[in-house]
């Protein structure tokens, strides 16, 4: 409301400056100090696109409860937010893969300690448009055909996956580079992550990727499932077969949980800074995030994890155990229960 009374405020000046003459400074000055509410504190918070449905739904709700708390939450892809992280400018990280290597030992460098967190699942959906009728599923090797850096300006049009696929244009649609969905898909697909062909519609906001390809009648994209989940009017999903012998599998709540639907199911995470962690309302926020995530994810089309995960990983907060439990281990088909079991020991 604040927000527009000066929006008002800037169009009477505009239009009728005579008027505005008459304002009183006091009345100004009331307008103004409404706009900095005092605040008890502040959780910043940024990160993944794919991540970000799921903490924004937590974060609304711990609003509910604790509105004397400021809790915001930006998108700049994992490899953004990991970079805000280790500059110190955020409180949580949210994450769609591990924290790399190359991320831990800068974190060493600039003395950054992080409390590692996986919050729920995700299937990475392969989607093309309603109108595309040829596309029936992919096997990993097509999709590595398609996605593979080899494979850029070379392979160009849908019949060069399968014969007897149309001789029409392959547009593709795919994360960014700073996106933890571009890691995890590149290293699931193509065997290392990062690599890939450059030749296609970039973007770190899925909702631009999805707009792409729902009125593409020759693209392919892929992104996180709630996407898909949100937007499934407009786009038809791909199941996936591991080989041409496997069973086509739809990403689905069951198939993620199970890890049924491979190499394409990933954990995702928030880390947060362990200085961060020794503050009160911030341990009551991440708290909160744990015992509610589970319910959240199901609403806004993530998976959610298993009881007992939820309940290590708080243990792991609590007791300020920092590091990855991913440190120098492949994701793709990890077990995430086992690990934190591991972890815990």
């Amino acid at each position: 409301m604040v927000y527009i009374t000066l929006i008002s405020l800037h169009h009477i000046k505009s239009y009728f400056i005579p008027m505005y003459r008459f304002i009183s400074l006091a009345t100004l000055l009331v307008v103004f100090s409404s706009c900095f509410k005092s605040y008890e504190g502040k959780i910043n918070i940024d990160g993944s696109s794919t991540v970000y449905p799921l903490t924004e739904a937590v974060s609304e709700e711990f609003r509910e409860i604790r509105p004397q708390i400021r809790v915001t939450v930006g998108v700049s892809g994992t490899g953004g937010g990991f970079k805000k992280f280790l500059r110190n400018e955020i409180d949580i990280s949210n994450a769609s893969r591990p924290i790399s290597k190359s991320e831990i030992e800068l974190s060493k460098q600039n003395n950054i300690g992080f409390i590692e967190i996986p919050v729920s699942y995700d299937g990475l959906a392969v989607v093309v448009s309603p109108k595309n009728t040829f596309v029936d599923y992919l096997t990993v090797e097509e999709l590595h055909k398609m996605w593979s850096p080899e494979s850029q300006r070379k392979i160009t049009r849908w019949n060069q996956i399968r014969p007897e696929w149309p001789d029409a244009p392959l547009n593709l649609y795919g994360a960014g580079t700073s996106s933890g969905t571009y890691d995890y898909f590149t290293e699931a697909i193509n065997g290392k992550a990062k690599a890939s062909r450059g030749d296609y519609t970039a973007s770190e906001d899925d909702n631009v990727l999805v707009q792409g390809v729902s009125t593409d009648v020759n693209g392919l994209a892929y992104f996180g499932l709630a996407y898909y989940t949100e937007n499934k009017d407009k786009l038809k999903l791909v199941p996936i077969k591991v080989d041409q012998e496997s069973e086509a599998i739809y990403p689905t709540d069951e198939t993620v949980r199970t890890g049924t639907y491979q190499p394409l199911a990933r954990p995702e995470f928030i880390y947060i800074n362990v200085k961060s962690a020794e503050i009160p309302y911030i341990q009551e926020y991440v708290k909160f995030y744990l015992e509610n995530a589970a319910a959240l994810a199901e609403e806004i089309g993530s998976v959610a994890l298993p009881s007992e995960v939820y309940k290590l990983s708080y243990e792991r907060f609590k007791n300020l155990r920092t590091g990855s439990i991913f440190e120098n281990k492949s994701i793709v088909g990890a077990n995430l229960l086992n690990l934190l079991h591991e972890d815990a020991q």
